[in-house]
């Protein structure tokens, strides 16, 4: 409730006079929007990024530093005693013998609730100034951010002096081994790449869903059929809608059927027994002759569940009704509004 309060006050003293470039955690603003921009940058001629990874950034935010910022527009002494002592909350820590001893934090933002995103905010606004005076293109979400330049040598040049700016100004710490300069097709911002100036997912992205499409159509989660189906579309509507402006049709189509298949999958592992999964093929309109085939045969469970009876028992409307969301439909409903 105290960290609610303080950021009332804080975002309408401080927010009007953040960069417009600056999209996290910010009203009418997302990383939709930022990856968006990058987008419309890209399309002006910048071919290549300058990925900057800030090393920790809210374990080490400087509390001197930022208390300065502060005290710039605040002029409550009240208020900036309360926000220092918020810093400066500590942690508990064992010992030996089960005690605890107090260790009063010296840097870095407690993370979790509505203040930490602003005052990373406040933090950075100076690097957002710096990088409009000297007429970079970038896009900021919170820590992570990218900068737009037109050639390799350039980004060198914009790396170097932004990570001796970050360094010396505002006390943070670049993580040498992760922050690159790289062609927008190979880059990665908030999830995304961009090929010839098109939204897509990364790669990597891409293996982070699959990975959990995996986990929630597992054999041992140990839970009905129908519950399973309930988290998968809750994960896959949860997706789409914040992944769903990337340029991504034909892939949702072959991942809504890939999914598909994961659940039949999932089907037959729960059947187990060969006759129950004759009498569940037949109950769902599977003829006995192909039911029993089916129910009785040697393949494994990934193998079976592209066999035509599977496909017939289990079929796109039958998994519709119970619930299965699609992708597909997703994205459209995102780009065709009707």
């Amino acid at each position: 409730m105290i960290q609610k309060a303080i950021a009332q006050v804080l975002t309408p003293i401080f927010d009007p006079t953040f960069s417009d470039n600056s999209f996290g955690f910010r009203p009418n603003r997302n990383g939709q929007k930022a990856v968006k921009q990058v987008q419309s940058i890209i399309k002006t001629g910048r071919r290549f990024t300058v990925d900057v990874d800030l090393s920790k950034f809210f374990d080490r935010v400087n509390h001197d530093l930022l208390m300065t910022h502060l005290g710039y527009k605040v002029k409550d002494k009240r208020l900036l005693k309360l926000i220092k002592r918020y810093l400066r909350a500590g942690i508990l820590c064992k010992t030996k013998g089960d005690n605890q001893l107090y260790s009063e934090s010296r840097e870095g933002v407690p993370q979790g609730g509505p203040l930490p995103p602003l005052l990373a905010n406040i933090m950075l606004d100076p690097l957002d100034k710096e990088l409009q005076k000297r007429g970079h293109p970038f896009a900021r979400y919170a820590d992570d951010f990218t900068i737009l330049v037109k050639s390799s040598r350039a980004g060198e040049r914009v790396l170097s002096s932004i990570s001796k700016f970050l360094n010396n100004r505002l006390k943070l710490i670049v993580n040498t081994v992760k922050s690159h300069v790289v062609k927008t097709s190979e880059s990665k911002f908030l999830g995304f790449t961009f090929k010839a100036g098109r939204i897509q997912w990364h790669p990597k992205t891409l293996l982070k869903f699959k990975q959990q499409v995996r986990r929630l159509t597992n054999r041992n989660w140990g839970v009905s059929m129908r519950y399973q189906l309930f988290k998968i579309s809750q994960y896959l509507r949860g997706w789409i809608n914040y992944f769903g402006i990337a340029n991504c049709y034909q892939l949702c189509v072959d991942l809504d059927h890939w999914i598909r298949r994961r659940v039949r999958m999932a089907y037959w592992r729960q059947w187990r027994k060969p006759r129950t999964k004759v009498r569940s093929l037949m109950r769902l309109g599977v003829y006995v002759q192909a039911a029993v085939a089916c129910g009785n045969t040697s393949k494994g469970p990934w193998r079976s569940a592209k066999t035509p009876g599977i496909n017939q028992a289990l079929s796109l409307a039958y998994l519709k009704s119970e619930g299965l969301y699609s992708l597909r439909d997703g994205w459209i409903a995102l780009h065709h509004p009707k």
